[in-house]
């Protein structure tokens, strides 16, 4: 009694009597929808690789891949700390670099009358940071062995005991231990790298080594560096080095130049992303419309902050600092649901805006100029109360069925989601089956959607609808190889103008129903 999977048996090639049984997967399938808080971040950093995406989720990590913060213009370390405490924690970084950028390295001596190099460590990226790697030879816990330490502040240190060896052999042994690894003990160093040397003595076993020569690349970083170029995933820079990285929200950190805009948006728009940069600081709202008219980006797949710049407290440092209100809303917008928008909700990481502290606090007339201008703003107070927070939540584009926030964001999840769980159904023969399971799981996602709030109709009309049948696939379609899925969905519209009609006065007459109504 042969088993197959259903599909696998050729059922008008059978030549032997038998019992065959095909296993037939469950006809409805559910899917999830994509991760919705995927923020992509570029900037510069003084560690860590180079125009390659990695993952921050803590401030852990971001001690180990990028170091601290620093009290200067496109900063990755410094959007990383606000966004982590935003509670923004998916965090896809890529570090840029002027190209001049040098990794930190020291010889480690022998202990010959003339010392010799052994060997030549190398901090595994280029940056500072590295020049605050010390090493030191010592002797190791086995008779007649030594023990490289290799340590960063502020990580654990990564410790090669047990290395043996005479003269040169010690040092090729030394340097297979660090690039390496030591079998089950230890893996290869994450922090350096060994280069082994001309020598033939023993190490120096009292000396300290300090790593020197790290540099960041960052002197003569310009916006136009943070946009990078597009390539193959081992040539794409800056940017273009998202790609593929599920990063559905996009802050090229501390990028002001207009005219860079219409690319960022069409690499938005490509990979399903929101995009949000904001103008140099003190560019008033009346500029900022100017400027935006002029570059010509009317997209939902973008955002525009006015050069309102925002003051925060840096820890680390010791100082209250102005950084880009971008960095702030990017990451406010990616820690909340793809259908909550951020209009109207408190940032309690800012200390003051430079309006604010100026004493001048927008009237009612300048945010509705900045509403109509497709910007948008961070400042106290907001509808709500005395905070800062958001007081546009809307995106570029023009036409007012597609400008807010959440638009973008559901469109962008709907897309993504519906894209990633349905590559299947290619290959497959078009059947009256295949369209009832694709149909009821779309509906089924979507049903899932609607029990969570994310969409709906407070008027209580249907949220979606799913049409997959003869009616959107006639046969002169089908027999192209086409198969229509036709899909409607509801969103729930965000309040913007709420209106409250008081009727007061002592010439009123109120009348009081005593019988329940909705």
């Amino acid at each position: 009694m042969p088993i197959y999977q259903a599909g696998s048996l050729n059922t008008s090639a059978l030549t032997a009597p038998d019992l065959y049984v095909q296993v037939v997967a469950p006809q409805t399938q559910y899917i999830n929808g994509v991760a919705t808080d995927g923020l992509g971040l570029v900037g510069i950093a003084s560690w860590g690789p180079v125009n390659s995406p990695f993952q921050i989720s803590s401030a852990s990590d971001q001690a180990l891949y990028i170091g601290s913060q620093q009290n200067r213009k496109y900063d990755l370390a410094t959007a990383v700390a606000i966004s982590l405490q935003l509670g923004a924690t998916n965090l896809n970084c890529v570090r840029v670099t002027d190209g001049t950028d040098i990794a930190a390295s020291v010889a480690l001596k022998d202990v010959a009358s003339s010392p010799a190099t052994g060997v030549t460590l190398t901090a595994i990226y280029s940056g500072t940071t590295g020049n605050s790697i010390q090493a030191m030879i010592t002797a190791g816990s086995a008779v007649s062995s030594y023990k490289l330490t290799i340590y960063l502040p502020g990580q654990t240190a990564e410790v090669f005991d047990n290395i043996t060896g005479n003269g040169a052999t010690f040092w090729t042994n030394l340097v297979n231990a660090v690039n390496n690894g030591q079998t089950s003990v230890r893996g290869a160093s994450q922090l350096a790298i060994a280069t082994v040397g001309t020598s033939s003595a023993l190490p120096n076993v009292t000396a300290t080594y300090s790593l020197t020569g790290g540099t960041d690349g960052a002197a003569s970083i310009t916006d136009a560096a943070l946009v990078g170029s597009d390539g193959t995933s081992t040539t794409r820079k800056g940017m273009y080095a998202l790609r593929g990285t599920n990063s559905q929200v996009i802050n090229l950190v501390g990028l002001t130049t207009s005219t860079l805009w219409p690319t960022v948006n069409t690499f938005a728009a490509s990979e399903g992303s929101y995009a949000v940069s904001q103008f140099s600081a003190g560019t008033t709202y009346v500029s900022a419309a100017a400027l935006l008219n002029t570059a010509g980006v009317d997209s939902w797949n973008f955002k525009a902050m006015v050069g309102d710049w925002v003051y925060w407290l840096d820890s680390v440092n010791g100082l209250t600092r102005m950084v880009e209100p971008a960095t702030f809303e990017a990451a406010n917008i990616a820690a909340r649901s793809p259908s909550i928008s951020t209009l109207n909700k408190a940032i309690s990481t800012i200390v003051s805006t430079q309006r604010n502290l100026a004493n001048q606090p927008y009237s009612l007339s300048e945010i509705g100029a900045i509403n109509s201008a497709r910007l948008d703003v961070i400042t106290n107070p907001c509808p709500g109360g005395n905070y800062f927070g958001i007081r546009s939540g809307r995106n570029t584009s023009s036409t007012a069925s597609q400008n807010d926030d959440t638009y973008t964001r559901m469109t962008n999840y709907l897309s993504l989601t519906l894209a990633a769980s349905f590559g299947g159904v290619v290959g497959q023969n078009q059947t009256a089956d295949l369209r009832r399971e694709t149909k009821s799981t779309i509906e089924a996602f979507l049903q899932n959607l609607d029990d969570q709030g994310m969409i709906g109709d407070p008027n209580g009309a249907a949220s979606f609808a799913v049409t997959l049948d003869s009616t959107n696939n006639p046969d002169s379609q089908v027999a192209l190889g086409y198969m229509q899925a036709d899909v409607a969905v509801k969103y729930l519209n965000v309040v913007r103008y709420f209106l409250i009609n008081l009727e007061g006065g002592g010439s009123v007459t109120i009348t009081v129903s005593n019988s329940a109504s909705n």
